[in-house]
């Protein structure tokens, strides 16, 4: 029994998350104008960590007659005089990753670090707080992990008992 031509096989075992999501990824970047969906999936590589930090590119669109197209970068107020200042090594960046001079335009867009749902602007994620361990975790945690001779195994399973004691504390409340 053969299957229908334009159901895709599956791979027995593990396949690559990228194999997996390569598809949609190339689809919405399509959507919005990215033929090369590397832009987007590789941006901080693309343009380098500092850019990156500061900026996202949004969409690629192109002139009636075809001729280049505008890459289209959202980032803060703050940020976008001095992005101004790099429009020309950013299209370089970028065209270079397309293989020809794609890129004719960079425009900035601007926004407030929050505001609207389309229109935000973060970055950068917000740090994590520690959580506070007490005494009475840290000496059920090495109690549980006495037994075991090998000390970096008891060190990480020590760890790992403090996250689970930890928890379960945080979700009885």
């Amino acid at each position: 029994m053969s299957q229908p031509k334009n159901k895709q096989r599956r791979r027995k075992g593990f396949e690559r998350t990228s194999s997996l999501l390569s598809t949609r990824i190339r689809k919405t970047g399509e959507a919005r104008g990215f033929a090369v969906t590397r832009v987007l999936t590789h941006w901080a590589e693309i343009v380098g960590e500092d850019i990156a930090a500061i900026a996202k590119p949004v969409e690629v669109s192109y002139a009636r007659g075809g001729m280049g197209a505008t890459l289209t970068v959202l980032t803060t107020g703050a940020q976008a005089p001095m992005l101004e200042m790099q429009k020309e090594q950013l299209r370089e960046k970028v065209n270079a990753v397309y293989g020809y001079n794609a890129i004719a335009r960079v425009r900035i867009t601007q926004t407030a670090p929050t505001g609207f749902s389309e229109g935000q602007a973060q970055f950068t994620p917000a740090p994590k707080k520690a959580p506070v361990i007490d005494e009475t975790t840290c000496t059920r945690a090495a109690e549980v992990t006495e037994d075991v001779t090998d000390a970096g195994l008891r060190e990480a399973l020590e760890t790992l008992a403090r996250n689970v004691l930890m928890k379960q504390k945080h979700d009885r409340g």
